[in-house]
């Protein structure tokens, strides 16, 4: 059937919690009752990546893109656009005085370069004919009938491909070791068991491309020998579960898994395997102990996985990422691939842009970018015109990359020359709000919830730092302290079993060597200047500049703030909880805070 116009309409996580599965099907219904079935389709896709503007809805062939849908604007799309061919005009997405219609006006995505991101936003995710329109599987038909296992080893090493988990491990080399080991059997793991607070960019790739990563496990299988593939997906992630095991009876179905796949006497199949949220488990020695029904904790190495790793086999593990590259690279080349990026970090990489930020959402930039470019241009810069003041790079185990760093590309070694990490793609925006101790007390304590226990440097170390965090954050700090935090970091990078002890004090460490001094303020001075660290915040009436407005007694939630109208107001300190609402809701600068 040909299609005059195609409504997209985003089905992500972000979207799907604004409503987008009635606004989906509000449209459904909308288009049935102008009479437009065989002229308009509605599609529901995976994620656009501009989730700050959720719900989002793209109408082709004019690509006009609408933002903050609503399920109730879905009869005025349709009888407006498709029936009178005029755009919604309040609902197109708009940049200062302009109006935009097409999604390549678009600041949020003119800088970026999808590779990995490729289908999600643009087919359904639940059907495999959307995928294989977009030459889904063809890499998998021609490494199985024209390609050799060590052909396709060569174009990942010429693509230069690294691990996009966090350690940017060459993905050709791994492969090399399982490939070479001898054994009966072998194993593929998708690690998708993405546990970095704010981070989402495997969850949305699932979501929206699911038949990506079981092409590329299958080709994967067939390169290193191995016939049974695992994913293994937080369940967290209800509907990346749904929407995989929808795609691997898809798949199975037209022959593209399980016996003889295409007729080429080659063989692999994939199960799920659903882990309870332990961020451990992202450790890979630790996720093959989950899936072999053991508690999830990691084991020395080597012997490695690539050689010795799922029931004693050889395991290839990678993330979703780093997987949903490989069929583009397989039918482009990996020498089209190594042209993109810089000279040691290749291709593209997905971040989860958030924090205080403008345009939050899911972007996919090729390496090399700016911190700047991806803030103040893809990101439109900082909430509420306040000033940037660090982004934290790699979650728990990366760092923090003051603005005298902005122009810093993005890859792995001009991170790790800051002191941070590329990780996974979580990338956290602050700004002068934001107190950095407070900031390393979260993720401090993150880790320490999150650690296994299971070696001493880790369980007391990381124990030992958050305390110490505390107490600073308390007034209860010395010079001594930060001496000791160092020592702490050092013994626990040094000894710790596995990545999350040996890298929980970086954000710590990455803080004290950009932001010792407001380390020392809270210490000597026992003052937060961001106002975040409550014991060490004063709220305070200036009797000159109040006029009585009784607005911040209003806001008090516990009724501390006294005086009548017109008449100074006055805090009572002993019953202040020093939530800051009277800060936040003075308009005349009266409320101070020290």
């Amino acid at each position: 059937m040909a299609y005059k116009h195609f409504i997209l309409v985003c089905g992500g996580t972000a979207c799907e919690s604004c409503k987008s599965g009635a606004l989906h099907d509000n449209l459904v219904t909308a288009v049935r009752q102008n009479g437009l079935e065989g002229s308009v389709q509605v599609v529901k896709t995976g994620c656009f990546g501009f989730c700050e503007q959720g719900s989002v809805v793209k109408v082709l062939p004019e690509e006009a893109f609408y933002v903050r849908v609503k399920p109730e604007d879905a009869a005025e799309i349709v009888a407006e656009h498709l029936v009178k061919g005029r755009p919604v005009d309040r609902l197109l997405y708009k940049v200062g005085a302009g109006k935009l219609s097409s999604i390549d006006d678009i600041p949020f995505y003119q800088k970026q370069f999808r590779i990995v991101l490729r289908n999600c936003g643009l087919i359904d995710p639940e059907n495999i004919e959307e995928y294989i329109a977009r030459e889904g599987y063809a890499a998998l038909e021609k490494v199985l009938f024209t390609m050799k296992p060590d052909d396709v080893i060569e174009e990942l090493r010429k693509s230069g491909l690294r691990g996009r988990g966090g350690a940017g491990f060459p993905t050709w080399r791994k492969w090399v070791f399982s490939k070479d080991v001898k054994a009966d059997q072998k194993y593929i793991i998708c690690n998708a068991d993405e546990g970095d607070p704010g981070a989402y960019m495997d969850r949305s790739t699932l979501e929206g491309d699911p038949h990506s990563i079981l092409e590329a496990m299958t080709i994967a299988g067939y390169t290193t020998g191995a016939t049974q593939g695992y994913i293994y997906i937080r369940a967290e992630y209800p509907l990346a579960i749904k929407r995989l095991e929808i795609a691997i009876g898809q798949a199975r179905a037209a022959g593209l898994l399980g016996e003889n796949i295409l007729g080429s006497g080659f063989s692999f199949d994939l199960e799920l395997r659903l882990g309870a949220g332990a961020f451990v488990c992202g450790e890979e020695t630790a996720l093959i102990a989950s899936i072999e029904g053991k508690r999830g904790m990691p084991i020395p190495r080597p012997p490695f996985p690539a050689v010795r790793g799922l029931w004693g086999k050889p395991t290839i593990i990678n993330n979703v990422e780093t997987f949903a590259n490989i069929p583009v690279i397989l039918l482009k080349g990996g020498d089209w691939f190594g042209s993109i990026g810089t000279a040691t970090s290749k291709g593209t990489k997905v971040f989860a842009l958030t924090g205080k930020i403008n345009n939050s959402g899911l972007i996919e930039v090729p390496m090399g970018t700016t911190l700047r470019e991806i803030i103040f241009d893809i990101g439109g810069g900082i909430k509420d015109g306040k000033k940037f003041k660090a982004a934290q790079t790699g979650g728990p185990s990366g760092g923090v990359i003051p603005e005298q760093f902005l122009d810093t590309p993005i890859d792995y070694e001009s991170l790790g020359a800051l002191g941070s990490i590329m990780g996974s793609g979580g990338l956290i925006v602050m700004d002068q709000d934001d107190c950095m101790v407070d900031v390393n007390k979260f993720y401090l304590e993150f880790t320490v919830d999150e650690s296994c226990g299971k070696c001493a440097p880790c369980r007391v170390g990381g124990r030992t730092m958050y305390n110490l965090l505390v107490g600073i954050s308390e007034g209860r700090g010395s010079v001594a302290d930060i001496d000791q935090l160092r020592t702490v970091a050092h013994a626990m990078n040094k000894a710790s079993l596995c990545g999350l002890g040996q890298t929980a004090p970086n954000p710590v460490m990455s803080a004290l060597k950009y932001f010792g001094d407001e380390y020392r303020v809270h210490i000597k001075d026992h003052k937060c200047p961001a106002g975040k660290c409550k014991a060490l915040v004063t709220y305070s009436i200036l009797a000159e500049k109040c006029i009585g407005c009784t607005l911040c007694a209003r806001r008090c939630p516990v009724n501390c703030i006294s005086g009548a109208r017109r008449q100074t107001h006055v805090i009572d300190l002993s019953r202040c909880i020093k939530c800051g609402e009277c800060y936040d809701a003075c308009k005349f600068e009266a409320v101070q805070r020290g």
